[in-house]
């Protein structure tokens, strides 16, 4: 027979049981509540121990689940994806031990969420264009591509020509990140860069910001909209769970005492 355990989506400090409904992760409609000890507490469902899908629907449903939890508590520490325990009394006794630890962070974290920036170059043609024209060294190279008649030599030379595209590509990327982060730095408190997927990506940032000043980032994103109206499109979140700003993370063997 299939055993559950308690599939764990985020900590918060609560001196009442709390109950979100049936929205936990798997499908199975499972009840998400919270197991407590002394005032802190686990935002827990049911989910079979055997077996655990990673894919994209429990990947957003554990979002889901913490941004629920947002709405209700200002300060929620998010746990890693796919973080299951056996049973209540190992969540019970892991918040006995690092007690002291977990509220601290609540504490830091209080009033903290994350804000998603990603932007994107409306035309590649011309950012290559751009790189080009500062770039003497590329200029020579692919002069002298012209010249060759040699095929191995030619090759050879069009691969170091796209070799130093790529690293003017990324040096740009960099640049015109720093500038929007610029435009963000009186008013957040840090930020992470993370990984681009395209080459027409040039940012995907994620910022630490204080919840509440919702009104002060849209006028920046607002600004930056207008000034890069004709060169860049700009994907724009907030209030998301701190994922990029902490990383807890329970490994099975501490479960025990």
């Amino acid at each position: 027979m299939q055993r559950d355990g308690k599939y764990i989506y985020c900590i918060i400090a609560s001196d009442y049981d709390v109950n979100l409904g049936a929205i936990g992760v798997g499908g199975r409609g499972d009840l998400v509540s919270t197991i407590g000890f002394e005032g802190l507490c686990m935002v827990v469902s049911d989910h079979p121990l055997s077996k655990f899908v990673v894919n994209p629907e429990n990947m957003l449903a554990h979002q889901k689940v913490t941004e629920v939890v947002m709405k209700e508590f200002r300060s929620v520490l998010p746990i890693r994806f796919g973080t299951i325990a056996a049973t209540p009394d190992e969540i019970r006794n892991l918040l006995n031990r690092r007690y002291s630890e977990f509220m601290e962070l609540l504490r830091q974290f209080e009033n903290k969420v994350e804000l998603n920036v990603r932007g994107t170059w409306k035309n590649m043609g011309s950012i290559y264009k751009e790189i080009d024209n500062e770039h003497k060294e590329l200029q020579k190279i692919r002069a002298e591509i012209e010249k060759l008649d040699n095929k191995e030599k030619r090759n050879l030379k069009i691969i170091e020509a796209g070799n130093l595209v790529e690293h003017a590509l990324i040096e740009k990327k960099q640049q015109e990140t720093g500038k929007i982060i610029d435009a963000f730095r009186r008013s957040v408190f840090e930020y992470k860069l993370n990984k681009t997927s395209s080459d027409a990506m040039f940012m995907n940032t994620a910022f630490l910001v204080n919840s509440g000043r919702e009104m002060e980032l849209d006028n920046i994103m607002s600004d930056l909209g207008n000034i890069y109206s004709n060169r860049s499109d700009f994907v724009y979140s907030t209030q998301l769970p701190i994922f990029n700003f902490i990383d807890l993370k329970i490994f099975p063997e501490k479960w025990e005492l």
